[in-house]
């Protein structure tokens, strides 16, 4: 009987030790699973503050969980949170850096395509409008131009978004922005009478701010500038086109100019300038005639004829 009693021992302590690695294969560890539910339960703490819009207390228990669990998922969306707790607040430029630091951190999370909708709109919403500034068209528009990348570069990449609606709605405005500019610019350069300049404008306008709404203005801004550079066949095309692809008020103006140029038959004109002659050569001094001696005698010298300035 003591034989027996004894293999039972002995197999016992050999399988102790396999038991206990079944336990721990089995799943993840009691103090890993204690570290991601406890950072859950913060994170949803501030999230009860968040949808209550109690920004500042939401914003401390979001930073908490950042410092507290960083190797947890959780400390990721903490961080997109304080992002939106920035926009939500109105500190545009803040969430902006935050969303710009999430999506080149976190390339491949799943949130990257809210973080850029969002870096987009608070651009969107950084360009100012208020009366104590000059119009829109006036100022610098380096925040536009980079929304537009922005929104632009979203489309790109999520083609299909449930945000497409929105940022194409932001697109259009901020593209009629900034071709409203380059029509400011163009007017500014037509009343110096500097026409090629206001014409490379009014191109830039076209050419690279397609579906800003302003085509048909700009169209008979060019074909006014036209006119006045003596290009009547051109601007009588252009005119032409307004009328027949647009319609409107501008097709009304466009229609008016049309009466006024008539029918030309003429091309317009080559203006040909003379080459510039440079400065005028000095003057050369000229003699004074001798006076004629007494008594008679060969007449008095005749002075050098002067040279013309131009050398012609």
């Amino acid at each position: 009987m003591a034989r027996p009693l004894w293999l039972l021992a002995a197999v016992s302590l050999a399988l102790a030790p396999l038991g206990g690695c079944g336990i721990q294969m089995s799943g993840a560890s009691p103090k890993s699973l204690t570290y991601t539910e406890d950072a859950r339960k913060a994170y949803e703490e501030a999230m009860v503050s968040f949808r209550d819009k109690d920004w500042e207390g939401a914003k401390a228990l979001f930073a908490e969980v950042k410092k507290r669990f960083p190797q947890s998922r959780y400390a990721r969306l903490a961080e997109l949170r304080l992002a939106d707790v920035d926009f939500a607040l109105g500190r545009f430029p803040e969430s902006i850096g935050a969303y710009r630091s999430f999506v080149t951190t976190y390339r491949t999370d799943r949130e990257v395509e809210y973080a850029r909708y969002r870096l987009a709109k608070a651009l969107y919403f950084d360009i100012s409008d208020t009366v104590l500034q000059p119009p829109a068209e006036e100022r610098d528009q380096a925040t536009t131009a980079d929304a537009q990348r922005e929104l632009r570069a979203f489309l790109r990449a999520f083609p299909r978004s449930r945000y497409k609606k929105d940022v194409e709605f932001m697109l259009e405005v901020v593209t009629g922005r900034l071709a409203r500019h380059e029509l400011y610019v163009a007017r500014y350069y037509i009343r110096r009478d500097n026409f090629d300049a206001a014409l490379a404008r009014i191109e830039y306008a076209l050419t690279k701010q397609p579906n800003s709404g302003l085509d048909p203005e700009a169209l008979v801004m060019k074909g006014e500038t036209l006119m006045r550079m003596n290009r009547r066949i051109e601007a009588k095309s252009v005119f032409e086109a307004v009328i027949r692809d647009w319609g409107g008020p501008f097709a009304v103006r466009a229609k008016a100019y049309l009466e006024e140029l008539g029918s030309p038959s003429q091309p317009p004109p080559i203006i040909r300038r003379p080459a510039d002659p440079g400065p005028p050569a000095p003057a050369a001094s000229v003699p004074t005639p001798e006076a004629a001696p007494p008594g008679g005698g060969a007449s008095p010298r005749k002075p050098p004829p002067a040279q013309d300035p131009t050398g012609l």
